[in-house]
């Protein structure tokens, strides 16, 4: 079960009074409107606006017509926010990040330059720098019979208390297209996800998730050019 600190390097998220606070970074899941909230007031006048009310977005940003977004959200420096996005509400975006056509947020935090760029679903889920979500991958938060998420990992488990939950995407995390994180994923730092993946648990930091009890380390190019 990886902590925040193993997961994230908060220089590069608005988001960090909050987290580093958290021994794990679902403990922060609950508090991110209220965070939004408290922050907004508090960014540059000269550097972005509040379009409505509880709506900041940076002046350099991008935001389609078509998008939506609802109550409590920050979006940052250089991002992007695409055709029919929706955003629902409690979202961070973080400076450069690309939020794509069709996309839905909701109760999240996306460090600087994540991309969920295709018809993504991030619910109550915290994304890592540099993070990216294929196209058609998805965060499953709650689970079919509404009890507590449990996280799986190493032979053993970890109770949050929560009813809701996403996933947890360390830095530089690559999903593969049209996969679902089960609630409670924790995807460590710079892990890649293959494509179609039913992902639950814990995948390691640096290593491939190809299918369930298939998890391999993730070899440099000197090693593979080495074979």
């Amino acid at each position: 079960m990886d902590k925040t600190k193993d997961l994230f390097d908060l220089s590069h998220t608005l988001a960090k009074p909050l987290l580093e606070k958290t021994e794990y970074p679902h403990e922060a899941l609950g508090k991110i409107k209220a965070f939004i909230l408290e922050l907004g007031p508090q960014l540059p006048k000269e550097e972005y606006t509040e379009i409505s009310e509880h709506v900041w977005v940076a002046k350099d940003a991008e935001v389609a017509p078509t998008a939506y977004l609802g109550d409590a959200v920050i979006v940052g420096k250089g991002a992007q926010v695409r055709h029919c996005a929706f955003v629902r509400g409690s979202a961070l975006i973080g400076a450069g990040a690309v939020v794509g056509n069709s996309t839905e947020l909701k109760n999240v935090i996306l460090f600087d330059e994540v991309q969920v760029p295709h018809y993504n679903y991030v619910g109550d889920s915290i994304l890592g720098y540099h993070a990216h979500l294929g196209a058609g991958s998805i965060t499953s938060n709650i689970k079919a019979d509404k009890a507590n998420v449990v996280i799986h990992g190493d032979g053993e488990e970890f109770a949050t208390g929560l009813r809701k939950m996403g996933a947890m995407l360390g830095d530089w995390a690559d999903i593969g297209c049209n996969s679902v994180l089960n609630p409670g994923s924790v995807i460590g730092r710079g892990a890649r996800v293959y494509p179609l993946s039913m992902v639950r648990g814990v995948v390691p930091a640096k290593s491939i998730y190809k299918r369930a009890g298939e998890i391999v380390a993730l070899r440099t190019k000197e090693e593979l050019h080495a074979d």
